[in-house]
């Protein structure tokens, strides 16, 4: 059986859902960013809502209806794309997502921007810019490779982008650490 799970943005989560699931003795056979195979297959509504219970607990979400799977599908992509990859796709994220999830763009964007509040592109701009943070706090790479590793068409670009959304230059960024930095499943949220 297949659950998916919202708010699972990195590989410290799929530990957490695997213990949850471990300590209900459900199987987990397979945890993927935002989906978790497990040998069940089926849970009855008791199993369904002590894990429900659980996982909001630790800070995640069972996903039961169609619309938000698919929110949580682009979410899960972009995040997994911008920051676990070790080289940003060549292709327009338009087109990834759409060949990733199997739908129109046009479909997807209406749909994300309806329930998130926000365009995916913003979205994906929210994702570069908090790897741009990453990436600046741990001062291996120069300002011009970061911007040629997560596809900017130039070091201006990037730090026009960095200080529209921040405020900040990403020098005075640096300066100031790590307390601007938020947690990947934060970025985006309407406040």
């Amino acid at each position: 059986m297949k659950l998916y799970i919202k708010n699972m943005v990195c590989h410290r989560c799929k530990m957490v859902v695997r213990s949850e699931l471990e300590k209900l003795n459900l199987h987990p056979v397979d945890i993927a960013l935002g989906e978790v195979v497990i040998e069940e297959k089926e849970l009855d509504k008791a199993q369904q809502h002590d894990l429900s219970v659980a996982l909001r607990a630790v800070g995640f979400e069972l996903i039961d209806d169609r619309r938000s799977l698919i929110i949580e599908q682009i979410k899960t992509f972009v995040i997994d794309t911008i920051h676990y990859k070790d080289e940003q796709p060549k292709k327009n994220f338009s087109e990834l997502i759409s060949q990733h999830l199997h739908h129109d763009y046009s479909y997807l964007s209406n749909l994300f921007s309806e329930v998130e509040g926000i365009t995916i592109e913003q979205y994906i701009i929210n994702q570069r810019i908090e790897k741009v943070k990453e990436l600046l706090v741990y001062d291996e790479l120069s300002l011009s490779r970061i911007a040629v590793d997560l596809g900017y068409s130039s070091t201006a670009h990037l730090s026009n982008q960095f200080k529209k959304l921040t405020g900040l230059t990403p020098s005075q960024f640096k300066q100031r650490g790590l307390q601007s930095r938020k947690s990947l499943d934060e970025i985006g949220r309407q406040k």
